[in-house]
């Protein structure tokens, strides 16, 4: 595991939280000058621990009503179909993550779209039609406690 020292963790922990902040309000955040903070935030980046910048978008807004995570089951795991519906997965704009899993289950889906209409087409249209896939089981998400989430940070200080 990489090292970071106490600036970097603080860095990194504020740039979560606000990931628009200019270089020269971080480093007074985090108690250095402009141009070593500059530095450690480019050598961050460059190391692909910053893997980037996004806007959160509330899906409410634009339109996206039902939320839901599908636990999904293939035949087999030697005749391509993992490779198959990963691939598959990745073209569908619905499906915002795709998790490989342990269990009952061998991948997990968090998918969003307008109406449960759309989301009957979605899974018994699209989803159950992929070479490959056995079974399919649905969770409705009925309120977002906490998330989309952080990457927690306090391990680092130990």
């Amino acid at each position: 595991m990489p090292q970071f020292d106490d600036f970097e963790i603080k860095m990194l922990d504020v740039l979560q939280r606000d990931g628009r902040k200019p270089v020269s309000e971080l480093a007074q955040e985090i108690g250095l000058s402009t141009t070593p903070c500059a530095r450690r935030f480019e050598a961050l980046q460059d190391a692909g621990i910053i893997k980037g910048f996004a806007a959160v978008i509330s899906r409410r807004a634009v339109g996206l009503m039902v939320e839901v995570f599908i636990q999904v089951r293939l035949v087999s795991h030697s005749d391509g179909s993992p490779e198959s519906f990963i691939a598959a997965v990745q073209r569908m704009d619905e499906v915002s993550s795709c998790w490989t899993m342990t269990g009952d289950h061998d991948f997990l889906l968090h998918v969003m779209v307008p109406s449960v209409d759309e989301l009957n087409a979605f899974v018994m249209h699209r989803l159950m039609r992929l070479d490959g896939v056995r079974d399919v089981h649905t969770q409705l998400v009925l309120q977002n406690i906490k998330g989309p989430g952080h990457v927690p940070l306090a391990h680092l200080k130990r």
